[in-house]
């Protein structure tokens, strides 16, 4: 049993057409959340033309809400970073639509390429960094909408050590 709330989920569901119900006009599941960030990740007419580079700050821009949720819109320039957090009561799913992010969390740490995604649960503390040389953009989608977003003060989302 999975006790931090590190969620995976293996393969691509909206690759698997017979499982997936006709869209609601509002998610509702956490599939339907992920379902939602691809769809607009996809439709790159829809936000590309927002994007904007920061460099003193990561770059944000709210692109929609609905009944309990927000879809947010990131850009990152390389160096630039979250800082430990998590997302107090809301859940979340996390699509990078360019470039690569690197996920630090307790379990480790993990690069996120172009078209990767990860779903968490409220309470999930992370670090999401651009480490690479090339500007990245990440979608992300908030349940219910992003009202905190508690900073931890360790520096850095590792494992702890084991000693024998």
């Amino acid at each position: 049993m999975n006790s931090d709330n590190d969620l995976q989920i293996a393969g691509d569901i909206l690759e698997v057409p017979h499982l997936l119900q006709p869209p609601r006009e509002h998610p509702a599941t956490v599939a339907e959340f992920a379902g939602l960030a691809r769809s607009i990740a996809a439709d790159r007419d829809q936000w590309a033309h927002l994007v904007r580079f920061d460099a003193t700050t990561r770059w944000y821009h709210r692109l929609r809400t609905g009944p309990g949720y927000e879809v947010w819109l990131l850009s990152w320039l390389p160096g630039q970073g979250s800082g430990r957090h998590d997302h107090g009561r809301s859940s979340g799913v996390l699509t990078v639509v360019a470039g690569t992010l690197t996920e630090h969390t307790v379990r480790g740490t993990r690069a996120l390429g172009a078209g990767a995604q990860r779903v968490f649960a409220p309470g999930y503390v992370h670090e999401v960094v651009n480490d690479a040389l090339e500007p990245a953009v990440s979608l992300h989608v908030y349940h219910p909408g992003l009202t905190e977003m508690p900073m931890h003060t360790s520096p850095h989302c590792e494992a702890p050590s084991v000693t024998a």
